[in-house]
């Protein structure tokens, strides 16, 4: 008990660290601007793409081998090309158990490194790494990332990559200066029903695309006042902070149908909190009284609701709800002049295809449009976490890396759906205000190519 004691005390003081909000001024247009000046970036020359020298083995070292990170680790042991050199998680014991899943594969028994919260800057002093998968908690993932990329690695970070404007632009110059990728670990975008209806999207089934919406609704209560895992740190981001603190799962997978920073861009956010009920009411009915998480108040509005129009004047409705006795949900919803499709349950409508006014399965549409990379590798992923989600984006990263292609996600998407977190919190804080989105790409989405239907 007295170590999870002190690991709680270390993730909850890194969490605080990294809560603080700065409020800009407003623009002529009335909306705030949630954007760095171009001076401020101007010396920095905008590359078209990230792609590397292929790479026959991809030499990797994981920072934060927790649930998730360990996660990673064993989907790696089965992808062909990977390995495994380094460790890094200020829990010994869990880099020991997770090394010890490296040796028995067979393979040499990983470096540790679990001298404290900062002994991953020494792990990247090494020369023989190419990529740092980063699956710490959110207070470490630009900090991370970056000391990785300012050594010669690649990076990969699970999400959000950032949840602040100044750590989604300190991602996207790093990324520019040093030449190295910078990949959002965002699972959603290989879901098996996200693949297909984005192939159903490039192949023109839905028509024009003029609306979507996407979510992150999951009762997280128990979660977030456990004593292990995330409830190490998270509970602490939901004390002070109030808007879509998670936007990633919901807004990713709807972001590349309408082809976010590939010839469209978010322009403006719109956001609004309900009030906050569900964990100072969890923490009532089952913590005992002397517990300090009990005697907290909890900001976090119980759903947050985020309205965002595009560049080209498409919308988006993006909702977060992790407080709330509500069965899970991401939504999923692509909706074009020709028809709609959604998920939970997963239906579609197409104007002179469906019955008229009414539904039909999604899995009607299976054998036409299942997406390649799940006919190809379907099995492959079968047993992995979250669906086999998770493989097919740990696979897809070191096939991009192997055969030097640009990855199916960059830096620019890891900061435009990340930084939607702040943007949203400066939205609800004054009152709904519109709040303009950064431009990471500087002007260049118009000209990027959509991400194709990859294999």
């Amino acid at each position: 008990m007295e170590k999870k004691t002190n690991r709680r005390e270390f993730l909850t003081v890194s969490a605080v660290a990294g809560l603080g909000l700065k409020l800009g001024g407003r623009s002529p247009a009335g909306a705030e601007t949630a954007s760095r000046s171009s001076s401020s970036v101007s010396s920095y020359r905008r590359p078209e793409g990230f792609a590397s020298e292929p790479m026959e083995t991809v030499r990797m070292a994981f920072v934060g081998v927790g649930l998730q990170g360990g996660s990673h680790v064993r989907n790696f042991l089965g992808i062909d090309g990977v390995e495994i050199v380094a460790l890094c998680d200020i829990d010994g014991p869990r880099a020991e158990e997770v090394a010890g899943w490296v040796a028995e594969d067979g393979r040499s028994k990983p470096d540790l490194y679990t001298g404290g919260e900062t002994d991953y800057r020494r792990l990247c002093e090494r020369d023989d790494i190419d990529l740092v998968l980063n699956s710490t908690p959110w207070r470490w993932h630009v900090p991370v990332c970056v000391e990785a990329m300012e050594t010669g690695k690649h990076t990969a970070v699970e999400v959000p990559a950032a949840y602040t404007i100044d750590g989604c632009w300190e991602l996207v110059d790093t990324a520019e200066r040093t030449r190295r990728n910078c990949v959002m670990m965002e699972n959603c975008c290989y879901g098996y029903r996200e693949m297909m209806i984005l192939n159903m999207v490039r192949a023109g089934l839905l028509g024009e695309l003029l609306h979507a919406e996407g979510a992150y609704i999951h009762d997280l209560r128990s979660v977030k006042f456990s004593d292990e895992n995330e409830g190490l740190w998270r509970l602490e981001h939901s004390i002070g902070r109030n808007g879509n603190l998670y936007p990633t799962h919901g807004i990713g997978p709807v972001a590349q149908c309408l082809d976010i920073n590939r010839g469209d861009r978010f322009k403006y956010l719109v956001s609004m909190s309900c009030n906050a009920r569900g964990l100072d009411l969890y923490a009532q009915a089952n913590l005992d009284p002397s517990d300090p998480r009990a005697q907290k108040h909890y900001s976090l509005g119980d759903m947050n609701s985020s309205l965002i129009r595009t560049e080209l004047g498409r919308t988006i409705l993006l909702q977060h709800d992790t407080t709330s006795p509500r069965p899970y949900s991401r939504i999923n919803l692509v909706q074009g002049t020709r028809g709609t499709v959604t998920g939970y349950p997963d239906r579609i409508c197409l104007e002179g295809r469906s019955p008229e006014h009414d539904w039909e399965p999604l899995e009607v549409y299976r054998e036409e449009f299942e997406h390649p990379l799940w006919a190809e590798q379907g099995e492959a992923a079968a047993g992995a976490r979250h669906g086999g989600m998770d493989f097919m984006e740990d696979y897809r990263l070191i096939k991009c890396l192997r055969q030097g292609l640009s990855t199916d996600m960059d830096v620019y998407d890891a900061a435009a759906w990340s930084v939607l977190t702040e943007v949203s919190e400066r939205s609800v804080a004054q009152g709904s205000q519109p709040i303009e989105i950064p431009d990471f790409t500087r002007g260049a989405w118009a000209k990027k190519i959509p991400l194709g239907i990859v294999t």
